[in-house]
């Protein structure tokens, strides 16, 4: 008997077009008007929270209570530590009230911590200030975390929303308790103090008002100048090619898909950074995908939407356009995540269009996500969509405010004191100005995101769906080059790794040095202050672990683009003469970019 192929068993049924996964109001046919009434509330209280769910708090915090008592052992250790440290800051107090007194500190501050580094906080009774504070800090470090029976989601949000408190009432935030500012109140007759009322009143002004600060940078004019032309343009993306720079170009060209959260820029930002750029310096006929900012009639787009209208829409224009058979295909973050969804899929349909694949600082496994995982779970995504549900959008207020909120000590309380309290000026620059001016997300997509990526994390485990079928990353056989950043908060540089594992092809890893976005813009210029590390998982070879990697592999100095830009050079066949150029529609950075 002639066996049929599992495929012919397994041939796609249309499921109709529900939206699954999402508020009951979205649902066709399940919606109620109590429904309804449920998510207008919850996004009246969501303007008053910053759409931070009160009931995900408040079972963290019961979650840390009840397990708490339950621990008499370490309510003890904390009773004994908590005691320890008020003894030793005591005679610490004492000691340093001693004229020309100098003590050892008891405890110093984290590496990361330049709230008291100034050497007005090593004189009395200042010094005695910032010690009490790092070791009432540290005691709630503790007693937040290892309490057994706690949930690590609820440990960790637990504790990050003590440390948020904590920040709040530092000593470093208010005039009568911070030496610096006193003694630059007193250099400047107190104008420093009412320079920063009127700045502070200012920016509640405009923040109330929805207006985004002034920038020096302005698209096409300070930043995204690389000159090139918009050749496709749809109702979701505009895509730009790039004029070469050199007499011949690579035969395959680059397609680069950006994060939809910002605008598409990071990646051109001014000429002495531009790694788009550098990269037609180098030969490559460059592709960029810019992003609609989307409204609330986009309420509807979601994550196929993105995938279709964008990467494969881009990818069939590149072919289109240059004639080429083959593309390589680069995404950063968000767009990164999304090129592995769309690469997955054109391998389950034997779609070869793909030469190589780049991902920069992009996950796609969602379990350990980092400190973005604090907002995602359950309650707060519900409560997200509440919030979105009025607008059809997030609103870039939102996400500025959970970026914000998870460096709180260096974006909210160290720019107050130097912006209202001393009267420094911000210094803006190019990446500064890129990082505001972010773009908003459709309801539907966001919410999407959240659940099939972040709570279910489906891509990574087999159950994300495109076309009713499932995709797997392990289907993928184009050469993967993957980059992650040594601090990145958003995109956790082990979490980059896991395309080790989750893929059956060849890997090339790369770890750099920075965060999520300064690690990324690295011009070779600036390669004396970093440094990264790299090497190739090959195919059918035994998987090393992301620590093991991390201490086996050897440190080069310098810029990584020229070792990513020599890799895709191997993959990006001969020099030739330029293709001809298609239909234009319009001088890059075109219209999208500039919505505001």
């Amino acid at each position: 008997m002639t066996r049929k192929p599992l495929s012919s068993y397994c041939a796609y049924q249309p499921e109709g077009s529900a939206w699954q996964g999402g508020p009951l109001h979205e649902v066709p046919g399940r919606a109620t008007e109590n429904a309804a009434a449920d998510l207008f509330l919850n996004g009246l209280l969501a303007g008053l929270t910053s759409s931070i769910s009160p009931a995900a708090l408040a079972t963290a915090w019961f979650d840390w209570v009840c397990h708490l008592m339950l621990a008499p052992s370490k309510a003890q250790e904390l009773a004994v530590q908590g005691a320890a440290g008020a003894v030793s800051w005591l005679g610490y107090a004492a000691r340093a009230a001693m004229p020309a007194a100098d003590p050892a500190r008891i405890i110093e501050p984290l590496a990361q911590d330049r709230r008291f580094a100034d050497p007005a906080w090593q004189r009395w009774p200042w010094n005695v200030m910032s010690q009490g504070f790092l070791i009432q800090q540290q005691w709630w470090h503790h007693a937040t975390s290892g309490v057994r029976g706690v949930s690590r989601h609820h440990s960790e949000v637990v504790t990050f929303t003590a440390r948020q408190l904590l920040d709040c009432v530092a000593p470093s935030n208010f005039v009568l308790t911070n030496p610096v500012v006193q003694a630059a109140t007193l250099r400047s007759a107190g104008t420093n103090l009412v320079s920063g009322a009127v700045r502070a009143a200012r920016d509640t002004a405009r923040a109330l008002s929805g207006m985004r600060p002034d920038s020096a940078y302005v698209p096409g004019r300070d930043v995204a100048v690389t000159r090139g032309t918009v050749v496709l343009r749809n109702e979701l993306i505009e895509l730009l090619r790039y004029d070469p720079a050199t007499p011949q170009v690579h035969a395959t060209p680059l397609l680069i898909v950006p994060a939809w959260i910002m605008k598409y820029y990071i990646l051109d930002l001014s000429p002495h950074n531009s790694l788009v750029r550098y990269l037609v310096g180098k030969g490559h006929t460059v592709f960029m995908i810019s992003w609609k900012n989307p409204a609330a009639t986009d309420r509807g787009l979601g994550m196929d939407d993105y995938r279709r209208l964008g990467v494969m829409a881009a990818l069939d224009a590149v072919c289109v356009e240059t004639g080429a058979e083959r593309v390589n295909a680069c995404g950063y973050c968000l767009g990164g995540t999304l090129l592995a969804i769309a690469a997955a899929a054109m391998a389950r349909d034997h779609d070869a269009r793909l030469a190589s694949i780049t991902l920069l600082a992009a996950q796609t496994d969602f379990n350990e996500p980092g400190e973005l995982s604090l907002f995602v779970d359950e309650s707060e995504v519900s409560y997200l969509e509440a919030a979105m549900w009025s607008t059809g959008y997030l609103d870039t207020r939102q996400m500025a405010g959970a970026f914000q909120v998870l460096r709180s000590n260096d974006l909210i309380w160290s720019r107050r004191l130097k912006h209202y309290l001393l009267n420094q000026e911000d210094r803006d620059s190019d990446l500064m100005a890129w990082n505001a001016d972010a773009t908003r997300m459709p309801y539907r997509m966001h919410s999407e995101y959240l659940r099939r990526l972040f709570l279910n994390n489906d891509l990574a485990n087999g159950r994300y769906l495109v076309g009713g079928r499932a995709v797997a990353l392990t289907d993928i056989d184009a050469p993967i080059f993957a980059v992650g950043t040594l601090t990145d908060h958003v995109a956790p540089w082990r979490s980059v790794y896991k395309i080790v594992l989750l893929s059956d092809t060849e890997v090339t890893f790369l770890l750099t040095s920075g965060g999520h976005n300064a690690g990324v813009v690295a011009p070779p210029e600036d390669g004396a202050a970093r440094s990264y590390q790299v090497a190739t998982h090959a195919q059918d070879t035994a998987f090393i672990d992301a620590d093991t990697w991390h201490r086996c592999v050897p440190a080069a100095h310098g810029s990584w683009w020229p070792e990513w830009e020599g890799w895709l050079a191997a993959h990006a066949g001969p020099l030739m003469r330029h293709p001809p150029a298609g239909a234009t529609l319009d001088a890059a950075p075109g219209r999208y970019v500039l919505q505001p």
